[in-house]
């Protein structure tokens, strides 16, 4: 298990593949034959939401820690599950597993997938997210990313990373084989940093695709991964109305005119009470009349008929001005033309 954990950076490149590959050698009963020189114990607290649940499932509990030689025992007073070693076991690292069986039940596991943390290929990841973003509503918005809309987000990482992805409170409890639960990790971390899980699921299964080629299967993946970038400009940086700068000036912007000094220019401050306030009410007057005009002339625009197109296709510019002068002339040469002929 060490060894897989020195390699969490080269995840991606394809000697890792068969590192991943390896399997653990088991320990028997037979390889320790004297057990443990001394007992170990852990304990840890649980909700008190979760006493009724635990109380059901301990009988269980018992029995399966019971196979590996180790006690358990539930204090509902005090809110407190406890693994002990006693001398018939022989597994130096069972205690380890229980331990991370009881802080799985604490953290609202169901018993059934929290057991299975006792084989030897199968671990556990406690994420704690609830210090990674300090805004309350921007913490509730992002882990409900890794959930996402009814739970297909969650699901689809489940699937990916082979691991059970449980999201409760301020931790996030994973578990399953080493390899899931360092993706399960990194997931959930970039997810609080606001980098959507879509970008790294997308990931996984270009990698997945990519396993399944045996000419690629030894070579460095990095080329092939989406490199994300991201391009969310802060709103503090660009204002919305940018300020121009003014030409520089040696001499000192003038005074603005105080309210007296408007008063004087406009010949205001020489009225009486009685003239100010008549005026003061035609500048009302002439306000309303002029908004008046207003709407009554937006009213009107509905009843102005619109221009009807032509049906013709070429339209010709027609002259309708006659020329009165000329077309007498016409009429009379006309005539004379017609005299002429009935003399003839």
């Amino acid at each position: 298990m060490g060894e897989n954990s020195d390699d969490e950076s080269q995840v991606n490149t394809g000697p890792v593949e068969n590192a991943w590959e390896l399997k653990v050698p088991e320990f028997k009963p037979e390889h320790n034959p004297h057990g443990l020189i001394e007992e170990s114990s852990f304990a840890t607290l649980f909700p008190q939401y979760r006493e009724q649940y635990l109380r059901q499932v301990w009988p269980l509990v018992q029995k399966a820690l019971e196979e590996h030689h180790v006690k358990a025992e539930l204090d509902v007073v005090e809110g407190s599950m406890t693994v002990k070693t006693t001398r018939k076991t022989w597994d130096p690292y069972i205690i380890i597993k229980a331990r991370d069986m009881i802080k799985l039940l604490s953290r609202s596991v169901p018993f059934e997938q929290a057991k299975r943390v006792l084989e030897d290929d199968v671990g556990c990841d406690i994420i704690k997210i609830g210090k990674l973003t300090r805004n309350k509503e921007k913490f509730v918005k992002r882990r409900q990313r890794i959930i996402g809309p009814n739970g297909c987000t969650l699901k689809s990482i489940e699937l990916l990373t082979n691991c059970y992805v449980l999201v409760q409170g301020q931790t996030v409890s994973a578990l399953g084989p080493y390899r899931g639960l360092q993706q399960v990790r990194k997931i959930v971390e970039d997810t609080m940093k606001n980098i959507h899980p879509i970008y790294n699921i997308k990931a996984l299964m270009i990698k997945r695709e990519l396993a399944k080629d045996p000419k690629l299967k030894n070579e460095n993946w990095e080329r092939f991964l989406p490199k994300f970038v991201n391009k969310n400009i802060s709103k503090r940086k660009q204002p919305k109305k940018k300020k121009e700068k003014k030409e520089y000036t040696p001499f000192p912007p003038s005074h603005s005119e105080s309210k007296v000094d408007k008063e004087l220019a406009s010949g205001e401050f020489f009225l009486n009470k009685e003239q100010k306030r008549v005026k003061k009410q035609k500048e009302k007057d002439d306000k309303h009349a002029e908004a008046a005009k207003k709407r009554e002339e937006k009213r009107n625009e509905a009843f102005i008929p619109p221009e009807e197109p032509t049906t013709s296709k070429n339209k010709t510019n027609v002259d309708t001005k006659v020329d009165i002068a000329a077309l007498k002339d016409k009429i009379m040469k006309a005539r004379k033309g017609a005299k002429m002929f009935n003399k003839k």
